[in-house]
């Protein structure tokens, strides 16, 4: 039904519960595509809300639900689950099917899947190294774990060989959103906390993310070997958050662990085995594709694109055409924790993957497709959804009179950022950090482009285009990109830890706030007697009571506390007949404020500087 809309346009309406469906990223083309009309009119129709867009630019949610509720439709987005659900049914891909259609006889138990989480110092990296027998810390930058790795140990229980599969997890507040994913592809965590030092605050987060997650818990009580440890008082403080030690009548398993003397460790693997065993199914069909999860990923020189998955069901084999993410290619070779080859990978098994074409997000679901053909076309769409989704939440919406208003006032001011990284699970927590940084309204902060890989020239050249700092994590220039910086004066800074990339910039910002000044009282003077003079005016004979009188500062003058003269400058400074710049407490002087005349016995003449006020 074709109906005069706004400024006479004429636009196909709803009848008020009329549902259109669109994507996030969606553009007016599509919401035209949709409701069978001209995007044009879509445009004017826009317009006359108060919102300035062309057919092809993504727009947000709000824009959307303005724009139904004016011709008469509810507008439904959906999310990038669905998005993804219904992009894999265009190429006959259903994982919600295919799981329904597995019977009992299809699932085999598989290992767990665990996290380890705690407070920073508190020992996760040792105690993994103490699980694994070898030593991950000493390659730490800081004695911070800035990379997620997954690795499969085996043990022995109740005289079965059995695996476990660990992820090791970062334990820096920055990297909150690398834990939680963690906790996401986990079905136990362990939570050590430090015996010597107690709940901290992100043991409390990490805590946090874990409950959310719906995993079960382990404690391991770590450095229990140390002169003040308290691992009772461990327990107590726990059931504050409803971790209940068994011994309690709880049902948390609390170990007593010593990463450095490699005592507990047997314990605590059992623990996790007793746990998997009693509180969850652990099973997975391995006789079909496999499906998983990117652990990491980084781009590494004579390899290229190097993925570590979590396969979560089937079995991944050599030869396989996956899709990571935006990311797709063939699984060229695989290879386990040890940098052994491995042919196939089953459920709860976590391999390095070579064969990719990009690199993908740390946290991106990984498929098996049909054959190279179609990985590509699944990946190229996810790409193109992605940035539309992007550009749509990057756009700020603005109407006519904010519009005009903005311009009358001068634009605000943008941070420009192009972040590089070694592996994407660090580029995307400092990305995560750095938009977290909040300095008011008056700078803004845009990260125009993050990668994974050495600083190449097309980041300068976009830095330059886009007047943007580079910030490298783990990286350097690619070959012949330095001298191109140096030339374009392009600004390149290289971290190896994460917080003080975050100081940095948060510091860049404060300094582009425009400056704020504030008032500091250089001295006072009282007026003892006023010498009139036909050459320089009223001249206040005085003496310095605070500070110091300097000669050409700012100055005011008070009269039994008010304010009688404001805005003047002490034009003149005598001691005795001889000119001074400054006279300071406890010393007589003449003052001239220039044309100000109205001066009398006991007024105060107060002198001040305007200094720049540091930002907090």
């Amino acid at each position: 039904m074709q109906a005069p809309s706004l400024g006479g346009v004429s636009v196909p309406r709803g009848n008020g519960s009329t549902v259109v469906r669109l994507r996030h990223g969606s553009s007016l083309n599509d919401f035209a595509d949709k409701i069978d009309a001209n995007p044009a009119s879509l445009v004017t129709v826009l317009f006359h809300l108060g919102e300035m867009a062309t057919a092809t630019q993504s727009l947000d949610e709000d824009t959307f639900n303005a724009l139904g509720a004016e011709l008469g439709y509810v507008v439904e987005m959906v999310s990038a689950e669905e998005e993804d659900r219904e992009l894999l049914g265009s190429f006959d891909i259903d994982l919600e099917a295919e799981e329904a259609g597995e019977s009992d006889e299809d699932l085999q138990a598989r290992p767990p899947v665990v996290t380890v989480m705690g407070h920073v110092d508190h020992g996760k990296t040792k105690l993994l190294d103490a699980i694994r027998s070898t030593d991950v810390v000493a390659g730490e930058a800081g004695g911070i774990t800035q990379h997620i790795g997954a690795y499969q140990v085996r043990t022995e229980h109740e005289g079965v060989d059995r695996a476990i599969t660990f992820i090791d997890t970062p334990g820096h507040e920055a990297f909150t959103a690398m834990r939680a994913r963690g906790a996401q592809v986990t079905d136990i965590a362990i939570l050590v906390v430090a015996a010597d030092d107690g709940v901290m605050p992100q043991t409390i987060e990490a805590l946090n993310h874990a409950q959310a997650a719906g995993v079960p818990i382990v404690v391991a009580v770590n450095k229990v070997d140390k002169e003040g440890a308290n691992p009772a008082k461990i327990r107590q403080q726990l059931t504050e958050y409803n971790l209940v030690a068994e011994e309690y009548g709880g049902d948390t398993m609390f170990v007593d662990v010593s990463a450095k003397q490699r005592t507990g460790i047997d314990q605590l693997l059992e623990a996790v085995l007793l746990t998997a065993d009693a509180a969850l199914d652990l099973r997975a069909n391995p006789d079909k594709d496999a499906r998983g999860v990117a652990i990491e990923a980084n781009l590494d020189r004579g390899r290229g694109a190097v993925a570590t998955v979590l396969v979560q069901s089937g079995t991944l084999h050599v030869g396989d055409a996956i899709v990571a993410g935006t990311a797709h290619g063939r699984v060229r070779a695989m290879f386990d924790e040890h940098g052994e080859n491995v042919t196939e990978a089953g459920p709860a098994r976590p391999v390095m993957v070579l064969g990719l074409a990009s690199v993908p997000s740390a946290g991106d679901t990984f498929l098996v497709a049909p054959d190279e053909r179609t990985a590509r076309q699944i990946a190229e769409k996810r790409e193109a959804a992605e940035r539309a989704a992007l550009l749509a939440k990057r756009r700020k919406r603005i109407s006519l009179e904010d519009f005009t208003q903005a311009l009358a006032q001068g634009k605000v001011e943008t941070l420009n950022l192009v972040i590089k990284g070694d592996v994407s699970g660090a580029v995307e927590a400092l990305e995560d950090a750095l938009l977290k940084i909040d300095v008011g309204e008056e700078v803004d902060l845009r990260v125009i482009h993050r990668g994974v890989g050495a600083i190449t020239q097309n980041d300068v050249n976009l830095a330059t285009v886009d007047n943007a700092i580079i910030i490298g994590f783990n990286v350097k220039f690619a070959e012949r990109v330095e001298d191109l910086a140096d030339r374009e004066g392009v600004d390149v800074r290289f971290y190896s830890v994460i917080y003080q990339a975050i100081d940095d910039v948060e510091a860049a910002l404060k300094g582009m706030l425009k400056p704020e000044y504030e008032e500091v009282q250089l001295g006072t003077a009282e007026v003892r007697e006023v010498f009139r003079s036909s050459k320089f005016g009223n001249i206040a004979g005085s003496l310095v009571r605070s500070g110091e009188i300097r000669r050409n500062s700012k100055a005011r003058v008070l009269r039994h506390g008010r304010v009688i003269g404001d805005n003047l400058t002490i034009e003149s400074l005598k001691r005795f007949k001889d000119d001074a710049t400054e006279v300071r407490e406890g010393y007589e002087c003449g003052i001239g404020l220039g044309s100000f005349n109205d001066l009398q016995v006991e007024d105060v003449i107060e002198t001040f500087e305007m200094r720049e006020k540091p930002r907090s």
